[in-house]
């Protein structure tokens, strides 16, 4: 049976994040990209300044080389962050991502605060090429929707300059332009060994 709650605001809406939800199934290690979603705790601005955002691609970008995974594509939002990327060769996607939590949240929680991440994220994954370029351009447009920039290109903290000019930021973005720098070669990690003779 449904009931119908009234929604407080959103500013004042409690969290539990402790309480999972029931029926959550993770398809993960099924060779497919993963559009991961997290949020700052209690949706608050944690991330919003440029200090912030950087420090976040530096870990980001650390995490992928350490767990060897591709980055399709990213957004960071003043209050949450979404994902494109692969899974990693190194131990699991559940475990980079807690890594990657732990790591920033480490370096940007204030002195006090009981936490800077939401304990959970959603995952979904993404099987098709068609799905791929639509939450690339969810992702890329999201500033935009949100009102912080007018123009994707004017939100430095994505990976939507990359995509437009092949422009090399902090996180190494798998697209045409990195293969194509790379002589039209998939990264060194994801590469068939030679057979034996």
């Amino acid at each position: 049976m449904l009931r119908h709650a009234t929604i407080p605001d959103r500013m004042t809406r409690e969290y539990n994040s402790s309480v999972m939800a029931k029926g959550l199934v993770r398809y993960q290690q099924c060779g497919c990209l993963h559009f991961v979603t997290f949020g700052c705790y209690r949706r608050q601005p944690l991330l919003g300044k440029a200090m912030a955002y950087g420090l976040f691609e530096q870990e980001f970008e650390a995490l992928r080389a350490r767990y060897l995974f591709l980055v399709a594509g990213y957004v960071l939002m003043p209050e949450h962050v979404h994902l494109l990327v692969g899974e990693p060769l190194r131990s699991s996607l559940s475990i980079a991502l807690q890594v990657l939590k732990q790591q920033t949240s480490r370096r940007l929680k204030a002195p006090g605060a009981v936490r800077f991440w939401q304990r959970r994220y959603y995952d979904f994954n993404v099987w098709s090429d068609e799905k791929r370029v639509e939450k690339l351009r969810y992702m890329h447009r999201n500033p935009v929707k949100r009102g912080l920039v007018e123009k994707p290109e004017d939100w430095p903290w994505s990976s939507f300059v990359h995509y437009a000019t092949g422009f090399e930021g902090t996180v190494e973005i798998e697209s045409r332009w990195t293969a194509f720098r790379r002589g039209n070669q998939l990264p060194e990690h994801l590469r068939c060994a030679e057979p034996h003779r």
